[in-house]
């Protein structure tokens, strides 16, 4: 079949579309005259599943009933609530269940993830990422090199487009890698690029860094939910991502991140603990 830009074709391409019944189980925004709109914003934050509202409202009705006891006493406790999470995202990363977690905002994620993995030394303390990197991953790698009293000017790098190009060849990452293997402490680049679309070659791309003995981690904010992933198999050290995008859950919804299973029993790797994080 060959591409056309006329509303024959769209028609067509609609009426083939397998997952076209999905469309009916959120809510989209209307126009002046009550029609629903063509939702092009879902990299922004994602349609309201219709759904949402009755979940939401047993979960208040337990803490209403059941107050401090819904905490082992609800339908899903909310004690062990991460744990029934586990499974369903585990599927959306490519992980297993052991690898992930639902928690904090991204940006968090992010940091807790760097302060175990970013470990700069003399001679190896520089961060790779792509440009233009999503603005919150920019701030948080710089205040990272900051807070270990170096200069983003020194520590990061950037991989860019080649002059009259759009998006970032694998090569020219890898060639990155290569060409400062010593000094690089971590590549951290997002899956999908925010801006472009580009979908990078996660594999190849940790595969360069691990050969070399650098630390590969990724934002998926803008992959998971959205492209197939194997982090597991990919090998990758860490991701983190949000879930109000392509995962629909909404302003303020409890985001994710995965450490690979390698790096769960190695007790000496330095990590920020808390009332569900003490126990190695």
């Amino acid at each position: 079949m060959q591409f056309s830009a006329d509303q024959d074709f769209a028609r067509e391409m609609d009426a083939q579309d397998s997952l076209r019944q999905f469309r009916e189980k959120f809510h989209l925004p209307l126009d002046k005259d009550g029609k629903p709109l063509i939702y092009f914003a879902g990299n922004s934050l994602g349609l309201m599943p219709k759904s949402s509202r009755r979940i939401v409202e047993e979960e208040l009705d337990n803490w209403a009933k059941l107050a401090v006891d819904a905490h082992h006493a609800a339908g899903t406790p909310w004690y062990s609530f991460h744990e029934a999470l586990r499974e369903p995202i585990s599927r959306l990363v490519g992980a297993k269940p052991i690898e992930v977690i639902c928690m904090n905002s991204l940006t968090v994620n992010l940091h807790l993830m760097m302060a175990t993995f970013y470990r700069p030394t003399k001679s190896r303390f520089k961060i790779l990422m792509e440009e233009p990197a999503f603005p919150s991953d920019t701030y948080a790698i710089k205040t990272q090199i900051v807070h270990h009293g170096l200069s983003p000017k020194d520590a990061l790098v950037l991989a860019r487009p080649r002059k009259g190009e759009f998006t970032i060849r694998t090569e020219d990452i890898v060639d990155l890698i290569e060409k400062d293997p010593n000094q690089l402490a971590v590549v951290m680049i997002g899956a999908v690029n925010f801006f472009t679309g580009q979908l990078y070659d996660i594999p190849k791309i940790t595969a360069a860094a691990q050969k070399r003995g650098i630390i590969a981690g990724f934002d998926l904010a803008h992959a998971i939910g959205n492209v197939p992933l194997a982090l597991h198999d990919w090998s990758a050290d860490f991701a983190v991502w949000c879930s109000y995008k392509y995962l629909n859950a909404g302003p303020g919804a409890v985001a994710g991140a995965f450490v690979h299973e390698r790096h769960a029993t190695n007790t000496k790797l330095p990590r920020l603990a808390g009332w569900f994080g003490n126990d190695p």
